[in-house]
């Protein structure tokens, strides 16, 4: 079960759908929910599709009856919470009011979405933010919206191409300046002046068939697709690859990563910092293996021993920027960690239209409560995460995985990233010990 923040913005619905939806299955006979149907589309206020039954044989969680009292008319929920207050935009779409119609603007400007005769945009998207952002199976969703299995379905697939459409407008690579969360430390400026950001990865669960699990089951035993994620300092996603099975090494989707055709691109003399499952070569500077590495919370008055020490504790505060942007991602979009019961190309889909979304919002909202949060240390740290994945298609489509081809440096540039790593070392130490002489 994935850990889904709330904060202070606690709404009726969400409350309900919490701690309600996610633990309530259905156990009635079949005869029972043909007739809770029968009552529902009789009812003067039901707005479900009398021409479509549920016969596409979805099953999960359903909306109790409390909550379809509340709504009291399913198909009004998306005006109640538009025309409500912020704080209810917030909780069940995850997203500002503002930035929620300015979105549904650009999927209608692009052609991407389009109203029908039933459903506006506002409400198809809604739909959407609604399942991802709560981590809701179709069943529980027909029961709020009052629609068939089969158009909730239709709806999240179209909304969910149509974010994949724009997903490459909203990664955009770094720029030639230097970051200001490296300028305005001194812990880090003017060392990492040429650091455009940090690369990890993350484990994202998965469903597949009982024929295509082997690949899927990671080093721990889990069945997970092996995501890399290329994150900024101000909490973006500049490049995500996801799809991989999670048997795949980190190494591997690595190479992937900086050979395919959509490959992740470095900016000429900039590079990211990685952890110790990565190479240290052009464009990319990893700790010193065989040296302590403080990934974690380390005592303020320890001095380290030396300049190899010193690098790996400011490194690896650098490399924390990936613990608040994932930390994010998953509270507002918790179906990521569920291994939703969708085709595998969704799930891929799901990974890189959340992130994208992500980026959308920053943009939108750089004060968005949960950047604010995160920002300002609200949040616990967790545990390291083990690598997301799912490749970034060139245009819509979700490329099939191959084995890609293995990039190889020759030793001339590992020298050459050696000697770069070496050289911010030293002069991170020189002025080290200027300011705190050894006693």
């Amino acid at each position: 079960m994935c850990n889904f923040v709330i904060g202070q913005f606690t709404h009726r619905f969400v409350t309900q759908v919490l701690y309600q939806i996610l633990d309530s299955f259905d156990f009635d006979s079949k005869r029972r929910r043909r007739r809770r149907l029968s009552e529902l589309r009789s009812s003067p206020n039901s707005s479900m599709e009398s021409s479509e039954e549920e016969t596409d044989g979805v099953s999960g969680n359903h909306a109790p009856k409390e909550l379809i009292r509340l709504a009291s008319n399913g198909a009004k929920f998306i005006d109640e919470v538009l025309n409500g207050q912020n704080e209810c935009c917030l909780d069940n779409f995850r997203m500002d009011k503002h930035v929620f119609y300015k979105l549904c603007d650009i999927l209608q400007a692009k052609g991407l979405l389009r109203h029908t005769n039933r459903i506006k945009i506002e409400e198809q998207l809604g739909i959407f933010m609604f399942i991802i952002g709560h981590n809701l199976r179709t069943r529980a969703v027909q029961e709020l919206f009052r629609y068939s299995g089969e158009t909730i379905s239709r709806h999240f697939n179209n909304v969910l191409n149509a974010i994949m459409s724009i997903s490459l407008d909203l990664f955009q690579p770094p720029g030639s300046g230097v970051p200001s969360e490296i300028i305005e430390d001194p812990r880090f400026y003017p060392y990492f002046k040429d650091c455009v950001g940090v690369i990890d990865g993350i484990h994202v669960p998965v469903t597949v068939g009982v024929d295509e699990q082997g690949p899927f089951r990671n080093k721990n035993g889990l069945l997970s697709q092996n995501i890399l994620a290329a994150c900024s300092f101000d909490l973006k996603f500049h490049y995500v690859l996801a799809g991989w099975e999670g048997s795949a090494t980190d190494l591997l989707v690595f190479n992937s990563a900086i050979t395919r055709r959509n490959k992740l691109q470095v900016p000429e003399g900039k590079y990211y910092i990685v952890d110790s499952k990565y190479p240290n070569v052009p464009g990319f500077i990893a700790p010193y293996s065989s040296t302590p590495y403080y990934s974690k919370e380390f005592l303020s008055d320890y001095h380290p021993q030396d300049a190899g020490e010193l690098f790996n504790q400011r490194h690896s505060l650098l490399r924390h920027v990936t613990d608040r942007t994932f930390g994010i991602l998953k509270a507002r979009f918790p179906i990521l960690m569920s291994a939703p019961s969708y085709p595998l190309q969704t799930q891929v889909k799901l990974v890189v239209a959340a992130c994208a979304l992500h980026n959308y919002i920053r943009r939108e909202k750089p004060d968005d409560w949960l950047f604010k949060m995160y920002e300002e240390g609200s949040f616990p740290m967790e545990e390291p995460q083990p690598p997301l994945e799912m490749e970034v298609p060139p245009k819509m489509d979700v490329e099939t995985q191959t084995q890609p081809s293995v990039h190889t440096f020759d030793s001339e540039e590992i020298g050459l990233a050696s000697q770069l790593r070496d050289s911010i070392a030293t002069e991170m130490w020189n002025d080290f010990i200027h300011d705190f002489p050894p006693m």
